[in-house]
């Protein structure tokens, strides 16, 4: 891969942060929080800014990616900022005709079918996303000693757009071209890897204090499936990764026959999603890995007192966890309130603060 070469980083890491030290294993005086897909989704001040710009446009104009990552920071009390962006960025960066419709998601024009398509996967370079260093670094110097957290899609869920077209249910044309042709589709989770490397590499250059891998449709696959046909990308993503010494962190919808297996990938934090308690999460995920998660979306459109109690359900499971950071079990649904999202970091906050938390 003709990637960037590591280079020391010109800003330290922000070593005293709860949210890096959650990462690290490392005491802290109050669990941290940040929310998936904070930046943008359910405010109307993104709505504003976004007004007849499309989604993919809006990722690449600088400015607006600065401002949309620093928004929620102004309304929430969370612990780290992550960069308004999306997981196909890079993709449409190397040439791929993918867009995202709204309603619908990511929708490549011309889907992936045969070993010539691989081609179309070219390796992606730091010129060929200039605005991804531009906003890291315009944000760095705004954010202060606030962490920002860069991301990448996961190989398995970059590949189920590029072979099913869009988003699928059930994700059958990937599977059957996972399970009908290998070396194609090691080829193409190869070259993903590749991508998601260097996307991720320039964003920690530029200053990102962590990185998310977003594998969020892994969950489709089989433990014997993804120790085969996933894992080794993944586990070349964290490898490569290692060197920075940021935080990484592994995310995956419906991962949990896969929580063992994600957190043998190599990521510090393993994300996990609102179907597994915490508490049997740190039975299932190997020791020395920190756990995210993991209040479910859609608990937020009901009554505070849910929201209260649900809450303090997690964070009491989360005890048996060697470290801790709330986090909402997937993103942050369209039709959140604000307000709630506001009472809820503060709720965090309070109820782990000077405890044993």
């Amino acid at each position: 891969m003709s990637g960037t070469q590591y280079h020391p980083r010109v800003t330290q890491p922000k070593t005293s942060s709860p949210f890096i030290r959650a990462c690290r294993r490392e005491p802290v005086s109050f669990t941290p929080v940040w929310f998936m897909r904070q930046a943008g989704r359910s405010l109307p001040e993104y709505h504003k800014v976004r007004e007849g710009i499309p989604m993919l446009e809006s990722c690449t104009r600088p400015e607006l990616v600065t401002e949309i990552t620093l928004q929620p920071l102004r309304r929430y009390d969370v612990d780290a900022a992550v960069l308004y962006s999306d997981i196909v960025v890079p993709l449409r960066a190397v040439g791929v005709d993918v867009d995202i419709k709204a309603g619908i998601g990511p929708v490549v024009g011309r889907p992936f079918r045969d070993a010539s398509d691989v081609e179309r996967l070219r390796p992606l370079e730091a010129g060929d996303v200039p605005y991804i260093t531009e906003a890291v670094r315009a944000l760095v110097a705004e954010l202060g000693d606030k962490p920002l957290i860069g991301f990448a899609g996961g190989p398995f869920t970059l590949a189920s757009y590029l072979i099913d077209g869009g988003p699928s249910k059930n994700h059958d044309r990937t599977k059957a071209l996972m399970y009908g042709d290998p070396p194609l589709w090691h080829a193409i989770l190869g070259r993903l890897a590749d991508i998601a490397i260097e996307f991720l590499k320039v964003q920690v250059e530029a200053g990102a204090a962590a990185v998310q891998l977003f594998d969020s449709w892994v969950g489709a696959v089989s433990p014997e499936d993804y120790r085969k046909a996933v894992l080794p990308h993944t586990s070349r993503i964290f490898t490569a990764l290692a060197v920075y010494d940021v935080p990484r962190i592994h995310f995956g919808v419906g991962t949990g026959e896969l929580l063992s297996l994600l957190g043998e990938a190599g990521a510090d934090v393993v994300g996990v999603d609102w179907r597994v308690p915490l508490d049997e999460a740190a039975r299932r995920v190997p020791p020395g890995k920190a756990l995210q998660g993991n209040l479910d979306p859609a608990v937020l459109l009901a009554p505070w007192d849910v929201v209260r109690d649900r809450t303090r359900e997690v964070l009491t499971r989360a005890r048996s966890t060697e470290g801790h950071i709330f986090n909402l079990g997937h993103g942050v649904l369209p039709e959140a309130d604000p307000s709630v999202l506001a009472r809820l970091a503060d709720l965090v906050h309070t109820e782990t603060s000077g405890s044993a938390f």
